[in-house]
């Protein structure tokens, strides 16, 4: 059974910094692609960072690049987003999330399991 439990979600004000953790159970960690998704109320869940099961390749939404940074460590079974200079239109729960199929080079919402998700909250 898949579980994947975030930690590090909570207030800050614009401009400051958090870090998401996502550890993940009940796969082989290192042969699955990982993303972080993020839904604001009234909005459509919406994918903001991806790293494919090497670590080789990395999407991020236009909106944080520069800003945002995904990692895993596979040793932990840990997927990270590093979120520097933080601003109110990023205030969302974030969900980790999980690909379905191992060793596919990206991640889409219509086949990863997911996390419970963690609130972010960025006060101007």
């Amino acid at each position: 059974q898949v579980q994947l439990v975030e930690s590090g979600g909570g207030l800050v004000q614009a401009g400051g910094s958090l870090t998401l953790s996502c550890e993940a159970s009940g796969r082989a960690f290192s042969r699955y692609s990982m993303g972080w998704f993020r839904q604001a109320p009234g909005n459509e869940r919406e994918l903001v960072a991806a790293i494919n099961w090497s670590g080789s390749r990395i999407y991020y939404a236009d909106s944080v690049k520069g800003r945002f940074t995904i990692s895993r460590d596979n040793a932990k079974n840990t997927v990270y987003l590093q979120m520097n200079s933080l601003k109110p239109e990023d205030t969302a729960v974030y969900y980790c999330a999980q690909s379905q199929n191992p060793y596919s080079s990206s991640v889409s919402a219509e086949a990863v399991d997911w996390g419970q998700g963690t609130q972010v909250t960025v006060s101007s």
